[in-house]
């Protein structure tokens, strides 16, 4: 390029709007011919007319630009010709050059231009003669024919002009330096010495290069030499009728799904019909969901067929019953006035669709008011785990508990997975076992159904009165409240801080609810277990819903520091404070099983195999206690027996054989009577006369043992001794 310092500008930003600067493949030569070296002075890229903005582009844009421009002499002599030509300039020409301004080679130029026409000029009056040359005009031809081939000395240095009347000059090739924004000389061409690069300068290539782009580009100057990528007409059109045929095809999948999805909603294959239900009402035996209150080093358990009614449908003993060949447990809800809307048909729906080995199967529901609505799951004959947990006949070892609640953790992670989303209720009575000792967890979901109970109704008499239709009494009333603040104590702190609790919970609140039962199974003292220190389940519930107050910590079980500690650790962990800092069930399922690997099979058969060979070991220890209690009250029952009737009459009925009546031809009769026994009685308390009678009996019956005899008491005063005779002894 050759042109204006402003023109060169604007080609520079250009090229960089053009991708032309930081591709690197582009290096731009601008022939320097008006400022000469006053490129090397002041930055060429800046406009005091321009933003700031377009300023910083053309710098950078400057980058790819090198600067061809005649070399500068260094000697003395060029010095003071500038000097005196910028003194000149000044007096003469009223032009005062710059501080740095430097002279133009233009200048130079035309000073050794004269100075080479002078050179011609002579040769040619040499050639002609003086007198003919003043005659005979000037032959510019020939004149110009004179000054090709000839070198002489001029102000720049040596001059040469070639044969073709081309001036040989030496070029300077400038760089941006990108630290100080000037050109600087890299670079110095000499006639006959070739390039040479000025000792510690370097170009600054664009593009981030450490060398120079190639001759051509990658792509060629116009992007011939690259394939053509670009899509064809016929294969847009292609692609955009694919795209609206997927688009197409989508919506019909989803339109079909959504479809079908309500057309099961509506078909309610949940529906249970009651006459298919062969109910079973059992004796009043428990299935157990026994209510545990916390107390001072035990607990009080309490056992009410009353809490069939319980908020959360909590139940003491479960119907069962047969449904379709299987055995079902039917549990009543307790429902009026029920709208069967959308919302509650796709929950069931959802309901019936899940199926899990460590969830309660779900059967169906009876919504109709008569007989009385119902819901149908799968039965689990072994109770409920808080019922294992409190029966002290059962041993729990470390790898049973793990077991436990490695099910538990199963089954939660899973209906987190599913559009239930969490359980809101999870408790160790809502953990049933079934016949082969699987833990299953059930009561989640069908929040509709369950009713919810806030603080003022159970402090509320009338709303307890409403309830049993005023069939109860303020002892009841109090009892009744006792009970609904138990099932809070697996309830986390926010959510019994939150004034519009969802009754589908959170799922942080579940994984608290699961701290809790970790704590159970540990501690086998029930839910919230304490130590010494005794509460009532409200103050509990207070203090767990005041967070941590005034104390270090919050409000929590106490930790036997004796026990598992991975299994404390995580426990800690599901009861912490803030929601965020508990873990999920599927970190914690991943995080039983490495405390479980040595027990964990993963056979399903050798994991049964185990669990009912621990089971049947209780059994077995178990079996083996109530043989020896039943073989001591057998002989405390013969020895009583024995003490009753004769010897001999007593032991044919320890056979089992009937009494035959016996006569014999002698017998002596002994009556004994307390004399005044009537006054003494009047006159003596109660236990006086109970120790003299005492005293007098146990005097008697240490003489009677030494004989074969048999004693008949009769009434409180009246001792008869009967003593008969037979052939060789007495009876």
């Amino acid at each position: 390029m050759c042109a204006s310092p402003s023109a060169i500008r604007e080609i520079m930003l250009a090229a960089a709007e053009l991708n032309m600067v930081n591709s690197g493949e582009y290096v731009f030569f601008n022939i320097e011919i008006f400022g000469s070296m006053t490129a090397t002075k002041q930055p060429p890229w800046y406009s005091k007319n321009d933003t700031d903005e377009r300023n910083q582009k053309a710098k950078e844009a400057f980058t790819a630009l090198l600067q061809v421009v005649a070399r500068e002499p260094e000697d003395e002599e060029y010095r003071q010709f500038s000097e005196e030509l910028k003194e000149l300039t000044r007096t003469k020409y009223n032009y005062t050059y710059g501080e740095d301004e430097v002279v133009s080679t233009f200048v130079t130029a035309f000073y050794d231009a004269v100075l080479l026409y002078a050179y011609a000029l002579n040769d040619s009056i040499a050639l002609l003669g003086e007198q003919q040359a003043l005659r005979q005009p000037i032959n510019g031809t020939h004149l110009a024919q004179l000054m090709w081939g000839r070198s002489f000395k001029g102000i720049t240095g040596n001059v040469t002009i070639d044969s073709n009347g081309d001036r040989i000059s030496n070029y300077s090739l400038l760089d941006l330096n990108p630290d100080t924004g000037l050109f600087e000389v890299v670079a110095n061409y000499y006639y006959g010495g070739g390039l040479q690069f000025v000792e510690g300068k370097a170009i600054h290539w664009a593009g981030d290069r450490t060398k120079a782009p190639p001759d051509r580009p990658t792509c060629g100057f116009d992007g011939s030499l690259c394939p053509d990528n670009s899509l064809p007409g016929y294969a847009i059109l292609s692609l955009v009728l694919g795209v609206c045929v997927v688009c197409m095809g989508i919506a019909s999948i989803v339109g079909y799904r959504h479809y079908k999805l309500e057309a099961e909603i509506n078909s309610m294959t949940w529906k249970v019909n009651p006459n298919d239900v062969l109910s079973c009402n059992p004796s009043r035996g428990h299935r157990g969901s026994f209510h545990s209150m916390v107390k001072r080093g035990s607990q009080a358990t309490i056992y009410s067929e009353d809490l069939n009614s319980l908020p959360g449908d909590r139940q003491i003993y479960i119907h069962f019953g047969f449904y379709k060949g299987c055995k079902v447990a039917i549990k009543k809800i307790n429902v009026q006035n029920l709208s069967l809307t959308r919302s509650l048909m796709l929950e069931f729906k959802r309901m019936k669709d899940i199926q899990h080995d460590h969830l309660v199967r779900f059967y169906g529901a009876c919504l109709d008011l008569h007989p009385e609505p119902f819901i149908l799951t799968e039965y689990c004959p072994k109770g409920s785990l808080q019922d294992i947990l409190e029966n002290e006949t059962i041993k729990l070892d470390w790898m049973f508990k793990i077991s436990l609640m490695h099910d538990i953790v199963k089954g939660m992670a899973f209906l987190h997975s599913t559009d239930l989303h969490s359980h809101g209720s999870l408790k160790s009575s809502n953990c049933v076992v079934d016949s082969r000792f699987v833990l299953k967890v059930t009561d989640f979901g069908l929040h509709q159904l369950r009713r919810s109970t806030d603080d003022a109704d159970i402090e509320s008499y009338a709303y307890w009165q409403s309830r049993f239709k005023g069939f109860i009494d303020a002892n009841r009333v109090c009892y009744m409240r006792t009970l609904v603040f138990v099932e809070l104590l697996w309830t986390a702190p926010e959510l019994l801080r939150d004034p519009q609790c969802p009754p589908a919970g959170s799922q942080k609140g579940d994984v608290y609810s699961f701290g809790i039962i970790i704590q159970e199974i540990v501690s086998r003292q029930g839910p919230f277990y304490l130590g010494t220190e005794e509460k009532s389940p409200k103050e509990i519930i207070k203090l767990v819903r005041d967070g941590p107050g005034m104390m270090d910590h919050p409000f929590r079980p106490k930790v036997d520091e004796s026990s598992y500690e991975d299994v404390n650790n995580i426990m800690i962990k599901c009861w912490a404070e803030e929601p965020a800092d508990r873990p999920d069930f599927s970190g914690l399922k991943t995080i039983i099983r490495k405390i479980n690997k040595e027990n964990e099979s993963g056979n399903i058969l050798d994991n049964l195999l185990q669990r009912m060979e621990q089971y049947a070991n209780n059994l077995e220890a178990l079996v083996d206690e109530r043989t020896q209690d039943y073989f001591e009250e057998k002989r405390k029952c013969e020895e009583l027996l024995y003490q009753l009737l004769p010897k001999s009459v007593a032991a044919q009925l320890i056979m089992g054989k009937s009494v035959i009546a016996e006569t014999y031809d002698q017998v002596t009769i002994y009556f004994s009577d307390i004399v005044g026994f009537t006054s003494i009685s009047a006159q003596s308390t109660p236990m006086q006369v109970v120790d003299l009678l005492n005293d007098l009996y146990t005097c008697f019956d240490s003489i009677v043992e030494n004989f074969d005899v048999y004693k008949v008491s009769c009434g409180g005063r009246l001792l008869a001794i009967q003593r008969t005779i037979a052939s060789k002894g007495m009876l």
